[in-house]
């Protein structure tokens, strides 16, 4: 471990790569570098999404310092965060817990162990937790935006166990406030797929597709999560108004905050 605190911001935003290369962790990215529909762009180096950071060595604690992150929001569980807690040793960031339990994970565990595991049935438990994310989860996301959106706490990452599921649907909600087309939401969220080491040697015991429906991003997934969110509270914005506590100014604040241009 170093011995001395890791220094604050050392290299520009635009210097810091889209996706930052960490020995210990995966998906680390930057979720500037986005156009809006108007031709924005969302500013870098400000918001980060990731899996989790339990594994990060000297070298990514360097990077991360190097990078200036001030404040990791984390999306598991109490016991997952328990299990595998940040190594941030030197970091002199602060770390808000936004707990939501991954209640999919008992019943994958079920189905498993029971032997009903099928791709069609687990597509169906994680189609049913992405509707639950705007039901039922909203405390936490309102924990993050409320982070998020105030300026002394960014540069910010936020991250779940594999920065796909509840990251997701976080950095969906994000960049669709933010006014980046839908197209550019689902490549960021699909690229998860590319990123992600910790699926390699998750549910060996499964057949191929069962087990890529479980580890896997898949466009059904976030759509479901967003048809929830328009079905029930009128579109992404009035979601964010009644679920997250954002009223128009707060949401207009955050856009003259991240997007540049």
């Amino acid at each position: 471990m170093p011995d001395q605190t890791i220094p604050p911001q050392a290299i520009p935003p635009q210097a810091i790569p889209r996706v930052v290369p960490l020995q210990g962790g995966s998906n680390f990215r930057d979720l500037g570098g986005y156009r809006t529909a108007d031709g924005r762009a969302v500013r870098r180096g400000a918001v980060f999404r990731s899996a989790h950071l339990g594994n990060l060595t000297d070298e990514d604690r360097a990077a991360l310092g190097r990078i200036g992150v001030r404040t990791i929001v984390d999306l598991r569980g109490v016991n997952e965060a328990a299990e595998t807690p940040h190594r941030i040793d030197g970091l002199s960031c602060r770390v808000v817990g936004a707990h939501i339990e991954p209640g999919v994970g008992e019943k994958i565990r079920g189905a498993v162990a029971d032997g009903s595991a099928t791709p069609f049935v687990m597509m169906g438990f994680l189609t049913d937790h992405y509707r639950d994310y705007p039901r039922r989860c909203a405390p936490g996301f309102r924990t993050l935006f409320t982070t998020l959106s105030d300026g002394t706490h960014r540069p910010l990452v936020f991250h779940c166990t594999a920065g796909k599921d509840r990251t997701g649907f976080a950095s969906a909600l994000l960049l669709t406030l933010l006014g980046v087309p839908w197209d550019a939401v689902m490549e960021d969220y699909l690229r998860t797929n590319e990123l992600w080491t910790g699926h390699i040697g998750r549910y060996p015991e499964l057949d191929i597709d069962t087990r890529a429906a479980i580890v896997e991003a898949r466009t059904p997934y976030l759509e479901a999560a967003f048809e929830v969110v328009r079905a029930d509270f009128g579109g992404p914005e009035q979601f964010a108004e009644r679920a997250l506590g954002l009223d128009a100014s707060a949401r207009e604040r955050i856009r003259a905050d991240l997007l540049e241009g």
